[in-house]
Parts: structure tokens; sequence; C-alpha cells
């Protein structure tokens, strides 16, 4: 039990929602207070829900009952499942929310990485060094430093606007693996995955200023494919695009797109425990009908 399924990653995003595990499937969801009345419900752990066995997340949800109102999740698109199981433990919504881009490390490297990214990983480099941290925690005010940067470039808040607590909690969880780009013997880059079972899931990655300037994301990438490729994984998660919907027109996705073999559907799964308080919430906050779930609490990441 590694990475997004262990024990203190659930725990590195207390500050979301109290950590709670689902005994059976062994996956962790956090439990938060609904502001405003005496309830609670409950949201998947960042970025995506995962659990050992997916055979069992309907009876997890049974066994909750009425304890909470709602849960939300996006499953992890290597997860041991197919739609129709998804349909039949979530009983209000399962709808495909984004696209992830993928590589299958059986093969070669040189046959799906893009001519584009080629050019630009020869040119970065040139100017950086990368290095796998034995110890990420040596790192981690370099990680931090570099974090605060891609926050105030993209105006990043709310669930991915991580504390330092939290990340040094993150550091810690095992099956984490950190990539570390160095120019002048300056940090100018760190790329973060967490690894279990086969995959490993890109989770984060932070450049400062020159670090832009150098392309040292295309280093970095290069690195840890190679990297996860000689350890022998099977498969690596590379994520979706930018934005709700992640479409291919944007930036990132053109980027994870240069580095991938194909993609696999991330799905929205939505689940109402009990039907009583969820209509007395929309009700007493006078909601209009929204696409959005819970919907009592659309705009909370704004």
């Amino acid at each position: 039990m590694t990475g997004y399924l262990h024990t203190k990653y659930a725990e590195s995003l207390a500050e979301l929602g109290f950590p709670r595990l689902l005994p059976k499937s062994q996956g962790w969801i956090l439990e938060r207070k609904i502001p405003g009345f005496p309830y609670q419900d409950a949201i998947g752990c960042y970025p995506l829900f995962a659990c050992k066995d997916w055979n069992m997340v309907c009876e997890d949800l049974e066994s909750i009952d009425n304890e909470l109102v709602s849960l939300a999740v996006v499953t992890d698109p290597f997860g041991n499942y197919e739609v129709e199981d998804l349909n039949q433990c979530f009983n209000h919504k399962v709808i495909p929310f984004k696209e992830h881009f993928i590589v299958d490390l059986t093969s070669p490297l040189d046959t799906f990485i893009s001519s584009h990214h080629r050019r630009y990983i020869r040119k970065a480099l040139q100017d950086v060094q990368v290095e796998k941290c034995q110890d990420p925690m040596q790192s981690i005010l370099d990680w931090i430093e570099l974090y605060n940067v891609l926050i105030e470039r993209h105006n990043i808040r709310g669930i991915s606007a991580f504390s330092q607590q939290s990340f040094i909690n993150q550091l810690q969880v095992p099956g984490l693996f950190m990539f570390r780009a160095v120019h002048q013997e300056v940090t100018v880059g760190i790329n973060l995955w967490y690894v279990h079972s086969n995959v490993g899931y890109y989770h984060l990655g932070a450049y400062s200023d020159l670090g832009y300037q150098l392309r040292a994301s295309f280093a970095l990438f290069w690195s840890a494919i190679e990297y996860f490729s000689d350890i022998k994984l099977r498969w690596l998660n590379l994520g979706a695009g930018a934005g709700l919907k992640g479409t291919e027109t944007d930036g990132l996705s053109r980027f994870k797109e240069g580095w991938s073999t194909g993609t696999r559907t991330a799905y929205f799964c939505c689940h109402i425990f009990d039907p009583r308080k969820y209509t007395q919430i929309m009700n007493e906050k006078d909601i209009p009908a929204t696409e959005y779930f819970p919907a009592y609490r659309k705009g909370e990441f704004k």
C-alpha cells in the first residue's frame, strides 16, 4: 500500500477534511462539515480516488448509510472496474470527467515521444542536470519555493493550494519519487510522482522563472519516464489537461500528449446517502438547478 493508497497520503490532506478509510475496499475519503448545517459530506482524495479492491466499494458505501449526506469522487483511470460497476455503486450520477494521458512503458521510448518534445529534451539537458532525490525531505524548502511560484503564476486557490505542512507530509508518503532539475547548482524545477502497484502517477511539478526559460520540465519528464522504464513499471499516468474539461487545445494537454501513448478516462461519481438532508439543504439555501455536485457547494473552490 503505497502512494495514493497509503494512510499517510490521506492524512496529508487532513486540512481538506477528516480522512475516513473505507475498510473493505481500502480506499480513503475526506469527511467535511457542511457550513450552516449539523451534517457532513465527503470527497475523494486529491486528485483521484484509488482503492485496493473496487469490488467492495458498493458494500463500503452501503455501510455508511445516512452518516453522510453525499460523496463525490474522481476515479483512478487504472482502477479495476467497469463503468457498469460504478453505476451500480454511485446512485446519483457517473459521468466521464477527464481523459488522462498515459504511457505504456512496454513501448520503446523513441517510438512515442513527439519530435517537438525530443528537440526540447536535447536543449534542456544542455542547461540542466536531473537527479532522482534519495531523500525528498532535503529538498522541501526548494519545493515549497517553487510551488509558490506556481501558485502566483496560475493564481491557484482552493484544493491544490497546499500548505507547507501538507507538503511535508506528502513527501514522507511511501511510494513518493522526486526528480530535481539543477542549473549552476540552483534548483530550477522539481517533479513529484507516486507509485503503487505497477503504475507511476505524475503528482505535481513546479519550476522557477529560470526553470521555465530553460524548459526544465522537458528534462524532468524525460528523466522520470526513462527511470520508470528502467525499473520496469508497466504504466504511467500523466494526468489530464487544465481546467474542468482538460481539452486537448490547452497547453498542458499538448505537453502531456507529446509524452503519451494514449488516454484513459477518469469518471466523476456522485452518491447521495441521505436524500432528505440533501433536499433540506437545497431548499434552505434556495439553490437553483445546476450540474455541480453537490449543488450546495457550488463555487467553493473558486
